[in-house]
């Protein structure tokens, strides 16, 4: 049985602990009258709401400017393609989910870069020849409500404890919703096979009682009391977690599903100094600082962190296979699904 002690005394210690230099850099800062005479450029993936606290918060500590542009996958890809014909580019990083990252790598457009910071992750969360490297990710985690937890005998800590529990009531993200739903179950096919995944969510359907739009929703009804357990991100249960709500992390000691998001360094990068040390700040804990502030509550890699060592999941079980289908077989399970599992 594992569960998540809520992060209210943990977010405050590590606010403290990093408190006290991001107010005196900032003051240095005022003192010397330090303004921005440098600007990187990142294509990213990311939610634009995400980045622009990020490009904010890197400006006003490094005086340098970043200039996020968000892409769809396919239009990242399809620009660092073209600007990679040329010997220097406009564009410095790429700021990812892993999928997009290995597609970018396979085109060889990527920079090697390893640092103290680097080396210290995980080789399962970086690129092997140092192309990329992961910063933070989000599990799928068992988001429980509080009350309900009392009443079972055993707490279901595995896939197939929580589909055996009799008379629950389940919230989910729909796979059609959003990429780290979708991911979930390509990683569970992945990690098992597609005949035992199907077997599970038809297990699993009848027991849903919302396939939610988005990824707060099933949280939302947790702490609600409207399901009892929902299937969701970490991120948005410990966001909800501080807000009050009566909610338990529980971690499948069998596995599971997480996304990850990385960054690399273009060949052709035009400040790559610059694009250097900003990818140095994504593996420290002044960037978990900005993003717990903000209320993104995401994992780091860089074990060192202190954000990492305050992280009560450091057991947590990841699955490690990656789900290599592609986009046409990725449409065919989902449609496979929908046809099958989702409108019976």
């Amino acid at each position: 049985m594992q569960r998540y002690t809520p992060l209210f005394l943990i977010a405050f210690v590590f606010s403290l602990v990093l408190l006290a230099g991001n107010t005196y850099l900032t003051g240095y800062a005022d003192q010397t009258g330090a303004k921005t005479n440098k600007s990187i450029t990142v294509y990213t993936t990311l939610p634009v709401e995400h980045v622009a606290i990020l490009a904010e918060a890197y400006e006003k500590s490094h005086h340098v400017k970043v200039n996020f542009v968000p892409l769809t996958k396919e239009d990242l890809l399809s620009r660092i393609k073209t600007e990679s014909t040329v010997p220097t580019g406009k564009t410095d990083l790429v700021l990812a989910d892993k999928e997009t990252l290995l597609q970018s790598a396979a085109t060889h457009v990527f920079s090697p870069y390893e640092s103290e910071q680097t080396d210290i992750i995980s080789d399962k969360f970086k690129d092997q020849n140092g192309d990329w490297v992961g910063v933070w990710y989000d599990p799928i985690i068992f988001c429980a409500n509080k009350d309900y937890l009392l009443t079972l005998p055993v707490i279901p800590n595995t896939w197939d404890a929580l589909v055996a529990l009799p008379n629950v009531r389940i919230g989910i993200t729909d796979f059609f919703a959003a990429d780290a739903s979708a991911n979930l179950l390509f990683t569970l096919i992945a990690e098992y096979d597609e005949n035992k995944v199907f077997t599970f969510l038809n297990k699993l359907h009848p027991k849903v009682v919302q396939y939610s739009k988005y990824l707060s929703t099933p949280v939302r009804m947790a702490g609600m009391g409207e399901v009892d357990i929902s299937i969701a991100v970490q991120s948005e249960t410990i966001r909800y977690m501080n807000e009050g709500f009566p909610l338990t992390i529980i971690y499948p000691t069998d596995g599971t599903a997480y996304k990850l998001t990385g960054v690399g360094i273009l060949k052709n990068a035009p400040q790559k100094a610059a694009a250097e040390q900003f990818m140095k700040w994504l593996t420290e804990d002044d960037v978990q600082f900005v993003l717990q502030q903000n209320k993104f509550f995401f994992v780091p890699t860089n074990q060192s962190t202190v954000a990492y060592k305050l992280f009560n999941g450091k057991n947590l079980t990841l699955f490690n296979n990656y789900s290599d289908l592609t986009l046409q077989q990725k449409q065919a399970v989902m449609d496979r699904w929908v046809k099958n599992i989702r409108l019976k």
